[in-house]
């Protein structure tokens, strides 16, 4: 075509995104430390499940499919934006490999034009979401409609390079005869370029399906125009694709479609820690104490990244994050949160910290030293980037409701395609707030007290933790320091009248099973599960160091080698949080752990608990630890029992009762209560019985009941309550 038009292009256009992606580098470099490349083979497992098969697009169709076919077009066409770059230089190049005449050629160009016309069927699909339908969840601005018709002309542009191509062979012989004395050497020169790379081959004038559908197509469409147009048209497709693919390129690292570049290397980076652990901010309660302090006596205590205070105190994990956000909003519209008008949007959260990141790249980028790699260690880092003054996060750009109004619920990070956290995030934010500033919502005091000084969130007498089990002959562990299973009661279901049943139906079915189990009474604390959640990581840490020296004091002596707790939260906690402050012993939750009796045949629900019966899926069971079908398989044993599904919102998509993330203990922004909104969605079932396997999900779900006056004509029950009644002697009904 012309060798010195296509190396300025390439030239110019490769020199501005380097300069652009170098930036970016150098910016994600600001950040802090974070985890390193362990378990290649679990990362390219998930890379390929979530990057390139793209397996949470399926949550969201049609439009998950077309973003699916774009994906795969962008793959297969990158061979031919080479080759065409490289026709810019030889007109006959192929790569070697991909001419007309040899078998690969020919496979990869109906590939090409295949996946080519899919592309125009995805792009088609999401101008029709932007254009009429106009999903809330999603960013209408005037830059997505500009990619899609990137996309879409790069398609159609190349459908008509190789359309005039075909036509322009079936004349190439007649137009440069030596006989026709109307031809020009020059139309013939231009006529040779164009289908030099076409070997020599014939157009028929016919339609084919193989080897060049899209092609043969645009030549029917073309056929009969004059070789001057053709040679032009050829022409505009060859340049139109070539340029808008370095327009694209250099449009990714200054949009939202920097994820293109950033979402493949951001699912394969991913923590591959527990969804349901959070990073420790120190070794111990000692350490963390040291570092708190020297905080508090800098000049500057927001300067030393206690949690996060400063964009610059996130970890370059989480910037990379912020790269790679779509804002498909799909985070959002599956936030419990957002969902009941709440000020927290997870996708305007990111939104929000990626823009002031990028507001601010000179600067930080200025701070940088010359080796282009931050200094993460001084307690003056991040103080003062450039010589301007530093910002705080909050309330500067984040509000702080929109922190307090997370459940850290993970609907957002279950939804999210690219595999975005929050939650963590969320936290941190939090810890520098509850640690640093000490401001948090007043309703978080009394909780706060409580677990310091009586070991429970309602500060209620340590004394009475046991009095649950009035009756039952349940032996403490330190009665018999050998027992091999440990019964984590939690303090909902030691002190809220409420959820004692569920304490009690479980220590009545484990005796029925003849299962060794003790409890710990006086000796049980709080795992401090909303402490953490809330922020407050030292009082995390001194339950979690005090808990894990109690149960190993009992493994030491031969006991304790097992953990069954029914309340999720102690059970994430325990589980995937206590094994940093030296805790190994199994952890089960009780639905995990009765289902295993009644395989056993240890329990058999005989006895017929007749009803309609919908079960609702805690956060913490089931997106934090995945346990969804125990519960189920649970109730489906139970005969009698018509087990019924919310239509959508079920198992990984069930939406937050409310409680999580401290929220049990704070009251809601607004009027409209997440427990009321899920309420509503089991109710739509025509379910009689609300069946939760979390005793903070029970206290919510009955709020929501009782603000329906529905608390008299549907019950809400533990899973474990209704298997109690299936194994008692008389039939039990729950409608």
């Amino acid at each position: 075509m012309s060798p010195t038009a296509m190396l300025m292009l390439l030239a110019l256009a490769w020199a501005v995104f380097l300069w652009s992606a170098i930036r970016r580098g150098r910016l994600l470099q600001v950040g802090q430390p974070a985890h390193g490349l362990d378990h290649l083979a679990t990362r390219l497992r998930g890379t390929w499940t979530y990057a390139f098969r793209q397996e949470k697009m399926d949550y969201y169709n049609p439009a998950g499919t077309a973003h699916k076919l774009i994906f795969v077009g962008f793959v297969v066409l990158l061979l031919r934006t080479l080759v065409l770059w490289g026709r810019g230089f030889s007109p006959a190049f192929n790569l070697g490999v991909l001419g007309p005449g040899q078998p690969i050629g020919a496979v990869y160009e109906f590939a090409k034009d295949c996946v080519a016309a899919l592309v125009l069927a995805g792009t088609a699909v999401f101008f029709y979401y932007r254009l009429f339908v106009r999903p809330r969840r999603m960013a209408l601005s005037f830059e997505g409609l500009l990619i899609l018709a990137i996309i879409s002309a790069m398609m159609i542009a190349d459908m008509t390079y190789d359309g005039a191509s075909l036509v322009l062979t079936s004349k190439v012989d007649a137009l440069c005869s030596p006989r026709n004395q109307v031809s020009s050497s020059a139309a013939c020169a231009a006529t040779l370029v164009i289908t030099a790379p076409l070997a020599g081959e014939r157009w028929d004038g016919n339609w084919s399906a193989w080897p060049a559908p899209a092609g043969s197509l645009f030549a029917l469409m073309f056929h009969g125009q004059s070789n001057g147009w053709l040679v032009l048209l050829a022409r505009i497709g060859f340049w139109t694709h070539a340029t808008l693919v370095l327009l694209f390129l250099n449009l990714l690292p200054r949009s939202k479609h920097f994820h293109v570049i950033t979402a493949i290397p951001n699912v394969f980076l991913r923590s591959l820690k527990p969804a349901g652990r959070l990073e420790p901010m120190a070794q111990n309660s000692d350490k963390l104490m040291e570092k708190v302090g020297a905080a508090a006596e800098a000049a500057d205590p927001l300067a030393m990244p206690i949690g996060v205070a400063r964009v610059e105190h996130f970890t370059w994990k989480a910037i990379l994050d912020f790269y790679t956000c779509t804002e498909c909003g799909r985070c959002s519209d599956n936030c419990p949160a957002y969902r009941t008008g709440k000020i927290l949007s997870p996708k305007h959260l990111t939104l929000a910290l990626r823009d002031h990141l990028y507001g601010r790249e000179d600067e930080l980028l200025g701070s940088a030293p010359s080796s282009a790699k931050p200094a993460r260690d001084t307690a003056a880092q991040g103080a003062n980037t450039g010589g301007s003054k530093p910002i705080d996060l909050v309330p500067n750009v984040i509000h702080p409701d929109v922190l307090w109004a997370c459940t850290s619920c993970r609907a957002c990070e279950e939804q999210c395609p690219v595999l975005i956290s929050y939650v963590d995030k969320i936290v941190d934010m939090r810890r520098n707030l509850v640690m640093v500033k000490g401001e948090f919502p007043r309703e978080l005091n009394k909780p706060f007290q409580g677990m310091e000084s009586n070991g429970n969130p309602w500060n209620l007498s340590r004394s009475d933790r046991a009095a649950w089990a009035e009756g039952l002959d349940v032996p403490t562990m330190s009665e018999r320091p050998t027992a091999p299973v440990l019964f984590w009661v939690g303090c909902a279901a030691s002190y809220d009248d409420r959820a004692k049943r569920i304490a009690r139906a479980t220590a009545k079915l484990l005796k029925q099973a003849k299962v060794d189990f003790a409890i710990l009474g006086r000796e049980e604390n709080c795992t401090g599960d909303p402490a953490r959640r809330a922020g407050n990581e030292f009082l995390f840490t001194t339950l979690a160091e005090g808990n894990a020296a109690t149960i190993n004091g009992y493994k030491d002596r031969g006991g304790a080698r097992t953990v069954v707790t029914t309340c999720p939260h102690c059970f994430n906690t325990l589980k995937n949080e206590y094994p940093d402050f030296g805790l190994r012993v199994e952890v089960v939750h009780h639905s995990d752990f009765l289902l295993g009796l009644v395989a056993e045949g240890r329990l058999v629900p005989s006895r017929p608990v007749r009803g309609r019966v919908v079960y609702h899926d805690s956060c913490y069971l089931g997106r934090y630890n995945d346990v969804y079908d125990p519960p189920r398989e649970i109730l489906r044993r139970i005969p009698g029992v018509e087990l019924v599904e919310a239509e959508y919102w079920t198992k990984q998509r069930g939406l937050c009762c409310g409680a999580g993330g401290a929220q049990m203990f704070m009251e809601e922004q607004n009027q409209d209560r997440v427990s009321g909104k899920r309420t509503l969605q089991l109710l739509d079932t025509g379910a009689k019985t609300i069946a939760s396997a979390c005793p903070f999900c029970m206290t919510m779900l009955t709020d929501g009941l009782k603000a329906k006056n529905l608390e008299e004509s549907v019950q809400e029950l533990d899973i474990v309550e209704l298997l109690e009644r299936s194994c008692e002697s008389v039939a039990a009904h729950v409608e």
